[in-house]
């Protein structure tokens, strides 16, 4: 195994995907987007998507911001504006995720180094034998020791356990009282962004500092999330397309300063500051641009499997048109392929 882990990164397929749960529309669902000459752009579908992960309601039919959003905008920002958002207040990333990502990026790795990282974390080793006792990688003989488990996982099926183990109950516990739901809707977005950064990085940036940066591009959205439902006693009935991106621009801001407490990787944190400042400066680090995409297209897929936006729509966004058209309908191809649409 010694040298093939890397090699085996764009070729191994992770454990199955189980299609996603129907999610409960609350009352501030959007409603779908209307597809104009077949076409959805990019803007909509982040203004949707945003929306439905902050459970806002419909937009006004004034275009002006109202001065209760102007109000609420204002108090969001002070809160979390110059490091004042206490980012203590999120859970910590487990300090055995980087040390397993550095590993696992080498060409001297072998299954014995791999298994002694992970029994440092009791938990982490407890989803690695149970994912590998499950009738996705049954063989005619038992796993009987963790090596084995790591062996018979491979990087792809590795990288999917310690992400999901460390990701997800992070994303779930960030958004509050409502963070089943809020959570949830995180989390699909984030695997679905994660998956598209590693099919747009080749020849870009390295596949798994971008499927990093695809997990934790939007974590600042579940405190945004929970500051709206609990500090800010948000009682809106209708909120206009302003303070959507208002609320947006904050929560990237709030994931940079996430990005610093969970002391990502250099590259990783570089991308997420780019990002925060895209709506000003124009995009330079491949990673960033990889993000940007990655996101918007995982966006209009989430969207699509909750039936807000037509499935089969072209989707046209000027700020991916860096990226080959036919890699970007091959990206949406795959995430079709791996995220299966609700019934």
């Amino acid at each position: 195994m010694k040298g093939n882990w890397w090699r085996l990164f764009a070729r191994e397929r992770a454990p199955a995907t189980p299609a996603p749960r129907q999610v409960a529309f609350n009352r501030n669902t959007p409603n779908p987007i209307e597809a104009s000459h077949g076409t959805v752009s990019g803007d909509e579908v982040e203004e949707h998507f945003h929306r439905f992960i902050l459970n806002l309601p419909p937009s006004t039919e004034d275009s002006a911001t109202p001065a209760v959003e102007q109000v609420l905008l204002q108090r969001l920002t002070e809160l979390c504006d110059s490091g004042r958002f206490d980012v203590r207040s999120l859970p910590r990333m487990p300090t055995v995720l980087p040390q397993l990502m550095r590993a696992m990026k080498s060409d001297n790795l072998n299954g014995a180094q791999l298994a002694n990282l992970i029994r440092r974390d009791p938990v982490l080793v407890g989803e690695v034998m149970r994912v590998t006792g499950s009738i996705t990688y049954r063989t005619a003989h038992p796993v009987g020791s963790l090596q084995h488990a790591v062996v018979l996982l491979g990087q792809i099926g590795l990288r999917h356990v310690v992400t999901s183990y460390v990701m997800k109950p992070i994303l779930m516990a960030s958004a509050g009282a409502n963070g089943q739901l809020v959570g949830q809707r995180l989390w699909d977005h984030a695997e679905r962004s994660a998956h598209a950064a590693v099919f747009l990085s080749k020849g870009q940036c390295d596949p798994f500092e971008a499927y990093l940066a695809g997990l934790v591009g939007y974590s600042g959205l579940g405190a945004v999330a929970r500051l709206l439902e609990k500090e800010l006693e948000m009682t809106l009935t209708s909120c206009s397309s302003a303070f959507v991106a208002g609320c947006a621009q904050v929560a990237m801001q709030l994931t940079v300063q996430v990005g610093r407490h969970w002391d990502l990787p250099p590259p990783v944190q570089d991308a997420l500051i780019e990002h925060a400042d895209s709506g000003r400066h124009a995009m330079a680090l491949p990673m960033s641009r990889v993000l940007h995409a990655a996101q918007r297209l995982a966006m209009h897929q989430l969207l699509a499997e909750h039936r807000l936006v037509d499935a089969e729509a072209d989707f046209s966004d000027g700020s991916i048109a860096q990226f080959p058209s036919m890699l970007l309908a091959r990206c949406q191809q795959d995430l079709r392929k791996n995220f299966a649409t609700q019934p």
